[in-house]
């Protein structure tokens, strides 16, 4: 699958009292990446949750931080599939200054579990969403 890309500025409230991205940041800023990038397939959460009973939460997370972001940096936070289960997707991430791409600041691998909303069980991705997936692929 190509990698998508998506645009993110620090902001004062992303940084600590030294001006530095605060660590956990990091993987809100890949969040929006992996949400952006299922909403550049056609897929609204918002509408997966209603028409599909369907909820994804992060099962695991590897994170390596290499380098600080700063405030008002403007950062490129990347996401691809590395993996794909049956009810599972394995994301690999990067975060860089835009401006120096070949300076990765922060990676990461991220498992994302596909739930049913009500039972919180493990369930099978919605057929639409997979087919996509493997189209893009």
């Amino acid at each position: 699958m190509t990698e998508f890309l998506w645009p993110v500025r620090v902001y004062y409230e992303d940084t600590d009292s030294g001006g530095v991205v605060y660590y956990a940041n990091y993987l809100r800023f890949m969040e929006r990446a992996r949400t952006e990038w299922l909403r550049s397939l056609g897929f609204e959460q918002s509408e997966l949750l209603t028409r599909d009973q369907v909820i994804f939460a992060v099962r695991r997370a590897e994170v390596d931080f290499l380098r600080p972001a700063r405030f008002d940096d403007d950062l490129r936070v990347t996401a691809g599939i590395a993996e794909r289960g049956r009810a599972s997707l394995t994301f690999e991430q990067r975060i860089f200054r835009a401006e120096q791409e070949e300076e990765l600041l922060c990676g990461a691998r991220v498992r994302v579990a596909c739930l049913d909303a009500t039972r919180l069980k493990p369930r099978p991705l919605p057929e639409g969403l997979r087919r996509e997936i493997e189209r893009v692929g």
